[in-house]
This record gives structure tokens, C-alpha cells and sequence, in this order.
């Protein structure tokens, strides 16, 4: 055994101290901004191997960045999904209603109808665009700025906003944090507050339809902050394993809620690089290029689909505002990181992309933005007549001790009473909030 100092330290020693890397962002409040370091590849360089191929085979795609659309606006390469004019529009459209929901959602926030919202600014193709190139019957276990999902498979925005307002015409009751969402109709799994809990809820999903010989497939996204937790890898090992038909996407923003994304291990690799490790197939994909992203969870959806095996899909993208309405995001990251982004925006991407297909024009689109707005508008009219945030129109109160036994045990029974006869010694009739 190597001698060692008597007090365990270095002092005194001939052997080198040891030191302790913490990560630490390029970039802070008031910094100038320089996104150089970052490899942007050309699009359509990409080689796209067949979907049945060996998970070995995607190596080099976990660290290259898959792209479609250049600065050209045209579609390159064989990731190009050849999408159809009227998909493309219909897919724009989508991203227009997202913005005008978040838009209007994060301002009901600031004036007290709901406690809490969380936008999806810039990261609106990690969720539409795949959402489109699944089928509209596989099961999606969604992180929370995945509202895009349910948008795209034509969830009422009524609904949404009742839940979000935990409001008497929320299906689930006021149960659960604004924007945490279920809806067994659109295949969306609830949406839970604890981090990566979903990914082994979507491994285990898909199990299950393998097991019965069903057709669907699961989908699950993720951010990369929570590739650090144990589930996520408890999830990969199990996919891998069972060789799951699931999808597992990383949605690599660069940023916690003030951490950024070195502190989840990128400073030493891509997200997508993780895939090799267990042996599954693993894709990087520019996040901000809507083709790119549907191109890639449909071949993904595809391999797994054909029992070739789970797929870990990097969308590599940018949040271009705060983490949610609790956040502020100039406290800890430069102010002009998003302006200098150098991937662009899905939206206008998608947008210049059809109008140099001669399919869109500048008139259309803000007519669009205006019909969305107008939309959502209407929509939130209509949910607060189901009542907003602490003004008394919610479910009735002995309905938070139901829904979880089939028959209420006597110990709730008892709890239930005795609420109930606090609530109205201490508010009597005509004076409950």
C-alpha cells in the first residue's frame, strides 16, 4: 500500500493534489455572447443508414448534428422527409397556435388567473413535428413543455386552459400543477412534476405492447438536465434490454432552471452519444429544423416499429425564455444568448421554407397569427366561465378524496367529514371563497 501523509492530506506529500472540476458556462449575465465553439454541419451531409440497420451503425450520428434546411430554405440530403405542402402548412399552423397559446397563458399568469405556466418559445418543433411523424394512436409520456403534443392531436384548448386554471370544468380536478396535462383520448400520459419518471413509464409501455403483440409504440421526451437522474438510465438499460419499441427524446435546450447543460454531463460528450452505451441506436438532430426532427423520430418510429429496437433521439435546440413564470432567466444566463443562437428559430425556418416553395407568403402567415391569437382568445373566454385561480368555482371538496378507491375506505370517509366541518365552521355559508 502507498504511503500516505498521517493526516490523509496532500501536505508534505511528493504526490500531485487532486482538484475538483466544476462546470462552468461560457457565457453570464452581461458577457458577450460567441457560439463559435459549436460544430454546425452542413445539411444534408448526413448519411441516413436503413432503419433496420445495427444500433452500431448510428455511432457517428450521435455526434454529428442531422439538418435538412440550409440558409437557402431549400431541403437537403437523404434525411428529407419530402413532406407534402399542405403536412408543411398544416405543421406551421400548429406552431403558430402554440405561440398564441403560450402568449396568452404566460400573461393570464402575471395577472393571477392561474399560479404557474411554462412556455415552449423555440423549442416548438421537439414536439409537433415529432408528434406528426408518430401515429396519432402511439403513447406519448410527455415532459412538461410538451403542450405542442396535445395541440397537434387536436386536444380542446378549452380543456387546457381549465386545467391549467384548476378550475370546475378541470377533468382533473385541480390534482395536479397547472400545464401537467392527461389525456387518455390523445394517447398523453399525465404529466409528472418528478423528474425523468416518464422515461421508465414509456420503456415499461412499451413492453407491455410488445408482450400483447399490440402495434403501438411509446414516445417520450425528456430534458437533458434529467438524463441525470436514475431513471433515465434505469429506462435505457431496460430498453436496451427488452429491446423496447420506444423512442426516447432528449431535448437538449442548454439550460436548466439555472444550471446549464455541462452540469448533465455535456461538456464531455452529446446527449445522443449515451445511446452507445447501452447499445441502442442514437441520433442528433438540430432541434430548430422542423424537417430534421420529424425526418428523425419517423425513422426512429419506424426501427421501432419493426422490432429493431429503442432509439435515443439528441434535438439539439435553445430555450429562448425563462424556465416558467418562476424564472428569470437574465439572472443567470447572458440576455443575448438567444439572440445569437445560431440555429435560428423553428418557426420562421418552417416559414421561409414554404414560401420558397412558393406555398406561404408574409400576408398568409400574419393572418394565421392573427386567427391563432383570436382562437385562443375565444377559448380562454369560454374556460373562465369555469372560473380562474382562487374565485370559488372548482370541484366540489369532498371530490379530493375520490377517484383512488373504487369504495371510499371508512379512515377517508372520516377525514372527508371532518374537512368538510372545518371548511364550514370556518367559512359559513355565503362566505366560502
Amino acid at each position: 500500500m502507498a504511503d500516505r501523509p498521517a493526516n490523509g492530506t496532500a501536505q508534505g506529500s511528493n504526490k500531485p493534489a487532486l482538484s475538483l472540476h466544476v462546470p462552468e458556462p461560457k457565457y453570464r449575465p452581461g458577457d458577450e455572447v460567441d457560439f463559435s465553439h459549436i460544430a454546425i454541419t452542413k445539411p444534408g451531409a448526413q448519411p441516413r443508414p436503413d432503419e433496420a440497420c445495427e444500433a452500431s451503425e448510428t455511432a457517428p450520428l450521435t455526434l454529428d448534428l442531422i439538418r435538412v434546411l440550409g440558409d437557402d430554405n431549400q431541403a437537403h440530403g437523404p434525411w428529407d422527409p419530402k413532406l407534402d405542402a399542405d403536412t408543411l402548412r398544416q405543421m406551421l399552423h400548429h406552431f403558430a397556435m402554440v405561440r398564441a397559446f403560450d402568449a396568452r397563458m404566460y400573461r393570464g399568469q402575471r395577472q393571477g388567473k392561474t399560479s404557474f405556466y411554462m412556455k415552449c418559445t423555440g423549442e416548438e418543433a421537439t414536439s409537433i413535428s415529432a408528434a406528426m411523424a408518430l401515429a396519432s394512436d402511439d403513447m406519448v409520456f410527455p415532459s412538461y413543455r410538451q403542450q405542442g403534443i396535445l395541440i397537434a392531436r387536436g386536444y380542446p384548448l378549452v380543456e387546457m386552459i381549465n386545467q391549467i386554471y384548476s378550475n370546475r370544468g378541470d377533468k382533473l380536478k385541480g390534482r395536479q400543477l397547472p400545464i401537467m396535462y392527461s389525456s387518455r383520448e390523445n394517447s398523453f400520459f399525465s404529466i409528472s412534476g418528478n423528474l425523468a419518471t416518464q422515461t421508465p413509464q414509456a420503456v415499461g409501455w412499451a413492453m407491455a405492447s410488445a408482450i400483447k403483440g399490440d402495434t403501438r409504440i411509446a414516445a417520450t421526451w425528456v430534458g437533458e438536465g434529467s438524463t441525470a437522474e436514475g431513471d433515465f438510465h434505469s429506462a435505457c438499460t431496460f430498453a436496451a434490454v427488452y429491446n423496447a419499441p420506444v423512442i426516447i427524446n432528449v431535448v437538449n435546450n442548454q439550460w436548466a432552471i439555472s444550471s446549464f447543460s455541462g452540469f448533465a454531463g455535456a461538456e464531455r460528450t452529446t446527449f445522443a452519444a449515451r445511446a452507445l452505451g447501452y447499445g441502442i441506436a442514437g441520433l442528433r438532430v438540430d432541434g430548430n429544423d422542423p424537417l430534421a426532427v420529424y425526418a428523425a423520430e419517423r425513422w426512429a418510429a419506424n426501427r421501432a416499429r419493426s422490432n429493431s429496437g429503442p432509439t435515443l433521439i439528441e434535438h439539439f435546440t435553445y430555450r429562448a425564455e425563462g424556465h416558467s413564470t418562476s424564472d428569470d432567466p437574465g439572472a443567470y444566463r447572458s440576455a443575448h444568448e438567444g439572440e445569437e443562437w445560431p440555429l435560428g428559430d423553428p418557426v420562421n425556418r418552417l416559414k421561409k421554407h414554404l414560401i420558397e416553395l412558393g406555398e406561404w407568403d408574409e400576408d398568409r402567415h400574419a393572418a394565421m397569427d392573427i386567427a391563432c391569437a383570436e382562437e385562443v382568445k375565444a377559448a380562454t373566454k369560454e374556460a373562465e366561465k369555469n372560473g380562474i385561480l382562487g374565485h370559488g368555482l372548482h370541484h366540489p371538496f369532498h371530490t379530493m378524496f375520490e377517484d383512488v378507491f373504487e369504495t371510499l375506505p371508512w379512515h377517508l370517509e372520516e377525514q372527508a367529514a371532518q374537512a368538510i366541518h372545518e371548511r364550514e365552521v370556518k367559512w359559513p355559508e355565503g362566505k366560502k371563497p
